[in-house]
């Protein structure tokens, strides 16, 4: 069921990207409300990940513009860009990308201890949702210790932990089994319903791209279906 768009929590506007010679993106647009789940889709070469980058803050489009909330993602400084992204950006990867040294625990904890939140909050946070994704029993392990689908899921705890308005999901279960895939693809769709949070997800995979609102499909750098 489509999600109302009445106020769009994140908007993209005629994003254009060059390397070169080369156009990768072509007056990309369109509009994410809050709670929505977006999937982005197309060919390996559409310009999927250089959006998603550029989404991000990680890279510059050349013309066009990136709105979350009342902020240009395009216009912030470096200093400016890391703090939005630890304040209202939650990402997701396809390799987990857990800090080796943390333990489950820990690294959800990161971005609140990154935001100065206070301990007892954060540990009631944390808590929160160790216990939502059940892994309580795995708090103390490290990420050496987990499967892959026990550390996608503490991904998916850790880009949610410190509340974003959005999350950006590389191919999360790219690197998983179908059925931890599964099991990866209903928590995301369980918690952005629970917490109203945007998500933009860049998948090849039919299974995830159901889980979404709707697509948005890339090719040679150009929306070709928006629905």
């Amino acid at each position: 069921m489509p999600v109302t768009q009445v106020s769009p929590v994140f908007q993209v506007a005629a994003v254009t990207k060059n390397y070169g010679p080369r156009r990768v993106l072509d007056a990309v647009s369109f509009s994410v409300a809050a709670g929505e789940r977006v999937a982005l889709t197309g060919p390996s070469g559409s310009g999927k990940t250089t959006l998603l980058n550029c989404l991000g803050g990680v890279d510059r489009p050349d013309s066009g513009s990136i709105t979350l909330g009342d902020l240009r993602i395009d216009q912030l400084d470096g200093n400016a860009l890391a703090r939005l992204r630890r304040e209202r950006v939650g990402t997701v990867f396809q390799f987990f990308h857990l800090l080796p040294t943390l333990t489950a625990a820990e690294n959800i904890a990161l971005p609140l201890q990154l935001l100065g939140v206070p301990s007892c909050e954060r540990d009631d946070r944390v808590q929160g949702f160790l216990d939502r994704i059940g892994l309580a029993h795995r708090a103390a392990a490290l990420p050496s210790q987990l499967s892959g689908g026990e550390q996608q899921r503490i991904a998916i705890a850790r880009a949610l932990v410190h509340r974003p308005s959005l999350i950006l999901a590389d191919e999360p279960t790219g690197n998983l089994d179908s059925a931890n895939g599964a099991n990866i693809l209903a928590l995301l769709r369980e918690l952005t319903d629970e917490t109203h949070t945007a998500l933009i997800l860049v998948t090849h995979s039919e299974e995830a791209a159901a889980i979404c609102h709707r697509r948005i499909q890339l090719r040679d750098g150009r929306v070709v279906d928006p629905s």
